[in-house]
């Protein structure tokens, strides 16, 4: 028995040696056998200060009552490295940043909502500024390479439009403000990007070549006598100006969508209209060649007619039928579009432009009619972001606070 229980102490402590490998010199440490199981305590550990800022989002946005304020982390792409602060700029207009945070390693940009070439689009429900976020990074210290790619990073501000909305001050009145803006029967045309069913409006990124482009026109009227909306022109460009080049023509000659005319593409009106003062269309992606960023703006120019007045070669909406070989009007006669074929669909007094931009003196050009109403306004729609490609890094938007 005492040989029994001297071999069994002897195989005891064997085991218990042999649990451990040769190499391990705390396995004696109860303390530091359990730090060895955690497979994370050996792993390097950040300063915690910088670990919190990266964990966040790249950029941020607040969006102000006059302003909007865009903080951009320098480790833009996530890796480590940070990027130049002089490689950011903000808008079509490449504004500059306004301070810099050493100590966080952030980028802040403070600019008006009209400025840095913003643009504003004006729905039934909001007011939406869109601006653009851009990383062109300059040449490494060898100027033969480049270690990273452009960006180009949309931003959204929404605000809400209810009750008085007005750039003038309110004055006391008896009468509430909507009730007298209402009075003044004014018109309020919008372009929104759709998605495929039509029922709700989708982001402007994550396009690709192939893609459509679901684009609806609307005028609102308030009280106004019913009005038919068209879309006179269509032209898209690399900004959301109109003397930009280069530029490619959609819709054209007061109407026809010559987009549609080509082989390669299913651009086309829809028929029939939701509404009269509702006109929807369809065009193929595309993209501009040799440009890096992979966006465009289409500006439109949208007018209005009244609903009793038969639409005729200067109020059209044509499409190009290709099964047909014919161009196909969405309500009138199939003669208001032979002049699509042939490009002069203005009488020779009104015939003054060499190009589908010249007739816009500037972006926000309006006309009025015989009553002093806006009968018609150009809107830009836009930047429409190709995904897939470089520049193409995502879509940060954040709701107003005014």
């Amino acid at each position: 028995p005492k040989s029994g229980l001297i071999l069994a102490l002897l195989c005891w402590a064997v085991g218990e040696v042999a649990a451990y490998p040769p190499w391990d010199l705390s396995w004696g440490d109860s303390a530091s056998r359990g730090a060895r199981a955690d497979p994370h305590a050996w792993s390097w550990v950040e300063d915690p200060q910088s670990r919190a800022i990266s964990s966040q989002q790249p950029v941020m946005v607040q969006c102000q009552e006059a302003q909007l304020v865009v903080t951009v982390h320098r480790d833009l792409f996530g890796t480590g490295r940070l990027v130049n602060a002089a490689d950011l700029t903000l808008g079509p207009a490449a504004c500059k940043h306004s301070s810099l945070n050493p100590a966080l390693n952030t980028v802040i940009f403070t600019a008006g909502l009209h400025e840095c070439g913003s643009i504003v689009q004006i729905t039934p429900d909001s007011l939406i500024y869109r601006t653009l976020l851009n990383y062109d990074p300059s040449p490494a210290s060898n100027p033969v390479i480049i270690r990273s790619n452009p960006a180009v990073i949309p931003i959204e501000c929404h605000y809400p439009r209810r009750e008085n909305v007005s750039s003038n001050a309110i004055r006391p009145t008896w009468a509430p403000f909507s009730s007298t803006l209402s009075a003044e029967e004014r018109l309020v045309f919008s372009l929104r990007l759709m998605n495929e069913d039509w029922t709700a409006e989708r982001p402007f990124t994550g396009f690709q070549l192939g893609d459509i482009l679901n684009i609806q026109a609307e005028v609102a009227t308030e009280s106004h006598v019913p009005l038919r909306l068209f879309v006179d022109s269509c032209v898209a460009a690399l900004s959301p100006g109109t003397d930009s080049s280069p530029h490619y023509a959609i819709i054209d000659f007061n109407g026809c969508l010559v987009d549609g005319r080509l082989d390669d593409t299913s651009s086309a009106f829809i028929t029939p209209r939701p509404r009269e003062d509702m006109l929807r269309f369809r065009i193929d992606v595309f993209r501009f060649a040799g440009d890096a960023r992979n966006l465009i703006y289409i500006t439109c120019h949208l007018k209005v007619t009244p609903v009793d007045q038969a639409p005729d070669p200067l109020n059209k909406a044509c499409s190009f039928n290709k099964a047909r070989n014919t161009w196909a009007p969405v309500e009138g006669t199939r003669d208001i579009c032979s002049c699509c074929e042939t490009g002069n669909c203005e009488s020779p007094a009104l015939s003054r432009r060499l190009n589908p931009l010249e007739r816009w003196p500037s972006r926000r050009f309006r006309r009025h009619d015989a009553k002093g109403k806006e009968a018609e306004a150009d809107v830009v729609i836009g930047p429409v972001l190709l995904s897939g490609v470089p520049g193409a890094v995502g879509e940060h938007q954040e709701g107003g606070q005014g």
